[in-house]
């Protein structure tokens, strides 16, 4: 979240050596799931569907149902991605209702947000509104607040795919994921409100102000420019210079 999205592969392959080491299954699990969402975050497809994939079935031998639920609720994701659109979606959908049959609340809301991007890629905007509202939901209700701002980037992107939205109601939602993003100090989620942003005023015709917005953000980083959203904002950048 903070923008060093080299440190953070760094730490997880950490977490693995030492989850092997141990040899905990349940610690192996847990840094397994942890592996899956961190390359989730870098856009990496082939790591999520490793991990994830490794995740459940260690979980499935081992009877770990909320390792398990995410697990495949983010292989689901890798999944869709690849091409096995509606495949994938199943897959996201009854991993969210096993993990919330366990009362977990944890991570909830971040599993909807890949429920919606799905949806999204999908053609599905009104599964994925309505996926994102249950987010907002529990994160109000829980202040589980770590990935908020993308929870109203998500709705921005869902919104300005459907035929007759306004703009400004989808550029509300990136002003306020950009807000989030910046009082949280979380430079990764940011870059990527910041880029939302900057591609709706280019469509407007407003490309100074578009870059303006996104160089500065663009130029604090200092690692992780093999990641997609750092490479995506470069692309943008040059687009717009």
């Amino acid at each position: 979240m903070l923008g060093y999205p080299a440190q953070a592969l760094a730490r997880v392959h950490e977490a693995l050596a030492l989850a092997h080491a141990l040899s905990q299954p349940y610690s192996l699990a847990f840094a397994r799931c942890v592996a899956a969402m961190v390359s989730q975050f870098r856009r990496d497809v082939r790591a999520v569907h490793a991990q994830a994939e490794a995740a459940v079935a260690l979980a499935t031998e081992q009877g770990f149902t909320l390792w398990g639920a995410l697990g495949a609720s983010l292989q689901g994701w890798a999944l869709a991605v690849q091409g096995q659109g509606e495949e994938g979606l199943a897959q996201i959908c009854q991993g969210i209702a096993t993990a919330r049959s366990t009362g977990a609340v944890v991570a909830v809301p971040y599993l909807c947000t890949v429920l919606a991007d799905v949806c999204d890629h999908l053609g599905h905007p009104d599964d994925g509104l309505q996926a994102l509202a249950e987010a907002h939901t529990l994160v109000e209700q829980h202040e589980e607040r770590w990935w908020e701002a993308e929870v109203y980037r998500l709705r921005g992107v869902v919104l300005l795919g459907q035929p007759g939205t306004p703009q400004a109601e989808a550029e509300a939602c990136f002003q306020r994921a950009l807000d989030v993003a910046r009082r949280q100090e979380a430079k990764a989620l940011e870059l990527r409100a910041a880029m939302s942003l900057s591609r709706l005023w280019q469509q407007q015709g407003k490309r100074t102000e578009a870059h303006a917005l996104l160089a500065p953000i663009y130029g604090w980083f200092t690692e992780g420019f093999d990641t997609a959203d750092l490479q995506d904002a470069k692309a943008l950048l040059e687009a717009l210079a």
